[in-house]
């Protein structure tokens, strides 16, 4: 398999709802606090880190239903991402992960990044990506014994990956296939964006 023939997935459609749980601000545009895109909103920092490793990208998106949302799919769009709308985004993480998957079905496999996680370095994306290509079935990154993100699925994993639901994300997958675990030294694949301070 062609490391071209793994398509990168962008979870970008969160609520965002511990960073901020009056909904007033969106995290993902926020300036990122470090990384390669220090002081870029936080879904470019994550979507240019994919980018530089994936062929092509796609990010999973809520619908552009306010001011807020709609500058985010203006800044993913500008940065070459291919937007995917997820209706029931609001039902969990799970069904966003599932719309990602069934909009490049036909992939030989799959990096799923957050969007919330920007300071990935790409070294790590690449990593994940090339176990994929090489016919793993899963594979994660793991830093000082903590396994991050992010997460690649090859196409054994399709048809589970179409029915996730719920907030559970791919646990249940991961349970199934158990991860190439892949040592990185990148702490940026722990750090998740989930309140202002980081």
């Amino acid at each position: 398999m062609s490391s071209t023939s793994v398509s990168g997935v962008l979870l970008a459609a969160g609520a965002g709802r511990r960073y901020d749980p009056s909904g007033a601000r969106l995290k993902l545009l926020e300036p990122a606090p470090g990384g390669l895109h220090r002081g870029v909103p936080i879904a470019v920092s994550a979507l240019r880190n994919l980018r530089a490793v994936v062929a092509e990208a796609i990010a999973v998106v809520r619908p552009a239903d306010s001011d807020a949302q709609r500058r985010l799919h203006r800044l993913l769009a500008a940065e070459g991402a291919e937007l995917v709308i997820c209706d029931d985004a609001e039902a969990g993480m799970g069904h966003s992960l599932a719309c990602g998957v069934r909009a490049r079905r036909e992939a030989a496999g799959w990096v799923i990044a957050l969007a919330d996680m920007p300071e990935v370095s790409p070294a790590t994306i690449r990593a994940v990506r090339d176990a994929i290509a090489r016919g793993r079935d899963t594979a994660a990154p793991v830093h000082r014994n903590r396994r991050g993100h992010p997460v690649g699925f090859g196409r054994a994993c399709r048809d589970e990956l179409l029915t996730l639901v719920g907030d559970a994300g791919a646990r249940s997958v991961l349970a199934a296939h158990p991860p190439m675990l892949i040592d990185v030294d990148d702490p940026g694949c722990l750090l998740d964006i989930d309140t202002p301070a980081g």
